[in-house]
Protein backbone atom coordinates (compact mmCIF):
# COMPACT_ATOMS: atom_id res chain seq x y z
CA UNK A 1 0.00 0.00 0.00
CA UNK A 2 1.38 3.65 -0.82
CA UNK A 3 1.45 6.48 1.95
CA UNK A 4 -1.33 8.13 2.89
CA UNK A 5 -1.96 12.09 1.23
CA UNK A 6 -4.15 14.33 2.54
CA UNK A 7 -6.01 15.95 -0.35
CA UNK A 8 -8.44 18.77 -0.44
CA UNK A 9 -11.27 19.32 -3.14
CA UNK A 10 -12.08 22.99 -2.84
CA UNK A 11 -15.03 25.04 -4.09
CA UNK A 12 -15.54 28.75 -4.42
CA UNK A 13 -18.53 30.16 -2.49
CA UNK A 14 -20.45 33.94 -2.42
CA UNK A 15 -20.85 33.62 1.56
CA UNK A 16 -20.13 31.83 4.49
CA UNK A 17 -22.83 29.69 5.23
CA UNK A 18 -23.40 29.00 1.72
CA UNK A 19 -27.24 28.00 0.11
CA UNK A 20 -28.82 25.60 -1.03
CA UNK A 21 -27.04 25.08 -4.06
CA UNK A 22 -23.77 24.61 -2.16
CA UNK A 23 -25.91 22.57 0.76
CA UNK A 24 -26.82 20.00 -1.66
CA UNK A 25 -23.17 20.21 -3.94
CA UNK A 26 -21.21 19.18 -0.61
CA UNK A 27 -23.70 15.88 -0.15
CA UNK A 28 -23.64 14.89 -3.50
CA UNK A 29 -19.53 15.33 -3.76
CA UNK A 30 -18.98 13.33 -0.62
CA UNK A 31 -21.84 10.84 -1.90
CA UNK A 32 -19.90 10.21 -5.22
CA UNK A 33 -16.19 10.57 -4.13
CA UNK A 34 -16.35 8.24 -0.96
CA UNK A 35 -17.85 5.54 -3.67
CA UNK A 36 -15.70 5.99 -6.23
CA UNK A 37 -12.38 6.31 -3.98
CA UNK A 38 -13.77 3.44 -1.95
CA UNK A 39 -14.09 0.75 -5.53
CA UNK A 40 -11.04 2.24 -6.85
CA UNK A 41 -9.23 1.22 -3.18
CA UNK A 42 -7.97 4.81 -3.44
CA UNK A 43 -9.28 6.63 -0.39
CA UNK A 44 -12.12 8.05 1.50
CA UNK A 45 -13.74 11.46 2.57
CA UNK A 46 -12.95 12.10 5.89
CA UNK A 47 -15.01 15.57 6.06
CA UNK A 48 -15.33 18.93 5.00
CA UNK A 49 -15.84 22.21 6.31
CA UNK A 50 -17.80 25.30 4.70
CA UNK A 51 -17.20 29.04 5.29
CA UNK A 52 -14.12 31.96 5.39
CA UNK A 53 -10.98 31.03 3.94
CA UNK A 54 -8.25 31.70 6.51
CA UNK A 55 -6.30 32.74 4.04
CA UNK A 56 -8.18 35.63 3.23
CA UNK A 57 -11.55 36.30 5.22
CA UNK A 58 -13.25 38.18 2.10
CA UNK A 59 -13.09 34.74 0.25
CA UNK A 60 -15.40 31.54 1.41
CA UNK A 61 -15.08 27.61 0.34
CA UNK A 62 -16.45 25.03 0.49
CA UNK A 63 -13.50 22.17 1.42
CA UNK A 64 -13.72 18.66 1.37
CA UNK A 65 -11.14 16.45 2.89
CA UNK A 66 -9.87 12.98 1.39
CA UNK A 67 -7.18 10.82 2.29
CA UNK A 68 -5.64 9.13 -0.54
CA UNK A 69 -3.07 6.49 -1.26
CA UNK A 70 -2.10 7.40 -4.91
CA UNK A 71 -2.00 11.24 -5.32
CA UNK A 72 -2.06 11.11 -9.55
CA UNK A 73 -4.65 7.97 -9.65
CA UNK A 74 -7.07 9.64 -6.58
CA UNK A 75 -6.94 13.25 -8.92
CA UNK A 76 -7.85 11.81 -12.20
CA UNK A 77 -10.59 10.07 -10.41
CA UNK A 78 -12.08 12.64 -8.81
CA UNK A 79 -11.52 15.44 -11.82
CA UNK A 80 -13.21 12.33 -13.95
CA UNK A 81 -15.98 12.17 -11.06
CA UNK A 82 -16.57 15.55 -11.09
CA UNK A 83 -17.01 16.44 -14.93
CA UNK A 84 -19.28 13.32 -15.50
CA UNK A 85 -21.54 13.83 -12.72
CA UNK A 86 -21.18 17.87 -13.30
CA UNK A 87 -20.85 19.08 -9.92
CA UNK A 88 -18.81 22.34 -10.58
CA UNK A 89 -15.93 20.66 -12.07
CA UNK A 90 -15.04 23.86 -13.48
CA UNK A 91 -14.93 25.88 -10.24
CA UNK A 92 -12.30 23.48 -8.27
CA UNK A 93 -9.07 23.65 -6.97
CA UNK A 94 -7.24 20.37 -5.69
CA UNK A 95 -4.35 20.30 -3.31
CA UNK A 96 -2.55 17.59 -1.06
CA UNK A 97 -0.25 17.22 1.88
CA UNK A 98 1.40 14.47 3.36
CA UNK A 99 -0.76 12.34 5.69
CA UNK A 100 1.49 12.76 8.67
CA UNK A 101 3.34 15.63 9.76
CA UNK A 102 1.97 18.01 6.32
CA UNK A 103 2.11 21.34 7.34
CA UNK A 104 0.90 22.78 4.13
CA UNK A 105 -0.65 21.93 1.60
CA UNK A 106 0.37 22.14 -2.50
CA UNK A 107 -1.25 22.94 -5.33
CA UNK A 108 -1.82 20.35 -7.62
CA UNK A 109 -4.50 21.52 -10.26
CA UNK A 110 -6.68 24.41 -10.29
CA UNK A 111 -9.98 24.79 -12.34
CA UNK A 112 -8.01 28.08 -14.46
CA UNK A 113 -4.27 28.76 -16.22
CA UNK A 114 -2.48 30.95 -14.01
CA UNK A 115 -3.62 29.79 -10.23
CA UNK A 116 -0.86 29.02 -8.45
CA UNK A 117 -1.26 29.35 -4.51
CA UNK A 118 -3.87 27.60 -2.55
CA UNK A 119 -4.65 27.82 1.30
CA UNK A 120 -7.68 26.52 2.74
Amino acid sequence: MSEKLWLVVQFPMKSAKGNQRDEWLKNKVIEYLDLFLANAELGYVDGFDMGKCVSDPNQYALNIFCVVTDEARSIALIKRVLKEYRLDYTRIKMATMPFENGETYTLKYAYKKGVTEFSL
